[in-house]
């Protein structure tokens, strides 16, 4: 196949100088170990199928209607779960959709919005798709997030919790500080794998989710996905949980691109997922199961592994060579994530895998080790 030529002249400016994401690869692979993108080892709950087939053989002559605008049933049951008015929840097409609506809602302002400089490398990209200054805060040197340095002004904050690539958690405790001392400015706490957070013993929180604290101030607004803990990543569906008035905006903005984000299909498998609280509770405390003993085993491995609340590990090994590392796995099939950038290359970003999947890992790591050994002998 020759080489596509593209023709950027009928471009827009915008369009010519936007530089997009680039999500986690897919390999074709005929053994694939795939650890890289955190998706759920597991299957969504058996009554996603279900609802989804019940639709297509019960209702398929509804599909040439649109879905409901505002997907009511499965903001109710998102509602009831987390003891909210329905009016304080907001679902899109995937998180990633939820945010870009976010940015455009909260951000189009004349002050900058804040976010760390180690973090989802898609927040970037919205501010750039949108014209919006974003001023990236460090990371101390331990990768955690200090508060006081968000002590600026700016439009808005924007912290993913537990962070990307890192897997750290910000307690409740600085998020209130953080929405107390920002009080004109929406404070988004972005909790893609927050299912995946224990509560720390001795902690004064009785939850880890920021959701706990939205009635409490309204300038707070979390959001949240389907595609990491309810193994819904091919059903893209996202949501956000805040004040009356930040849904409000947020839907006026979705209704300004895309007044039916999500299908019937989405719609009626979401909401089962959201009802099956008995798959959901056991699936997560699995993943955080075999996460901690894939920590403790990649640790026995002299790797340094920062303490992960999410379904993935970020983890350095003793020789620092991460990047010879991933390329030495990609070729046995087991593809993990690694970031070319200061201060985190010298680290792997590393989905938990099943229990097969995870000793192939550390299986292949232990011969890495002992082949490094053998020739420095």
């Amino acid at each position: 196949m020759s080489e596509l030529k593209i023709d950027t002249r009928l471009w827009s400016s915008k369009a010519r100088n936007l530089s997009p994401y680039v999500p986690g690869e897919q390999p074709q692979h005929e053994n694939l170990c795939k650890l890289n993108t955190n998706e759920n080892p597991f299957p969504p709950s058996p009554k996603v199928g279900e609802a989804i087939a019940k639709v297509l053989q019960q209702q398929a002559d509804e599909l040439r209607l649109y879905p409901a605008p505002e997907s009511d049933e499965l903001r109710a049951a998102l509602a009831e779960l987390y003891n909210l008015d329905i009016n304080q929840v907001f679902v899109g097409n995937g998180s990633d959709e939820v945010l870009a609506l976010v940015f455009a809602s909260f951000f189009l302002k004349e002050r900058p919005v804040l976010a760390p400089d180690i973090s989802y490398s898609f927040y970037p990209v919205y501010a750039n798709t949108f014209g919006i200054e974003l001023v990236q805060i460090a990371l101390e040197e331990d990768f955690s997030i200090d508060p006081d340095a968000y002590r600026q002004p700016c439009s808005g904050i924007i912290i993913a919790n537990p962070n990307a690539p890192t897997g750290l958690l910000l307690s409740l405790a600085d998020i209130r500080k953080l929405a107390g001392e920002h009080s004109n400015s929406v404070i988004v706490i972005d909790e893609a794998y927050i299912d995946f957070a224990q509560k720390e013993e001795g902690s004064l929180d009785t939850e880890v989710s920021a959701v706990s604290l939205i009635n409490e101030f309204d300038n707070l607004l979390v959001t949240q996905t389907f595609s990491k803990s309810r193994s819904l990543a091919g059903l893209r569906v996202g949501m956000a949980f805040g004040n009356a008035s930040l849904i409000e905006a947020l839907t006026r903005m979705k209704n300004s691109f895309n007044s039916y984000p999500l299908d019937k299909l989405a719609q009626a498998g979401a909401t089962a997922s959201v009802l099956d609280v008995e798959y959901f509770t056991q699936t997560c405390q699995q993943v955080i199961d075999l996460r901690q003993a894939l920590t403790a085993d990649l640790t026995a491995l002299d790797y340094e592994v920062l303490p992960s609340h999410a379904n993935f590990v970020f983890a350095s090994p003793k020789d620092g060579e991460a990047s010879a590392v991933a390329s030495t796995l990609r070729e046995q099939g087991i593809i993990v994530r690694h970031f070319d950038k200061p201060r985190i290359n010298e680290y792997l970003r590393i989905t938990v895998g099943t229990a097969a999947q995870n000793q192939r890992l550390i299986d292949a790591l232990k011969v890495l080790q002992a082949e490094a050994e053998s020739v420095t002998e």
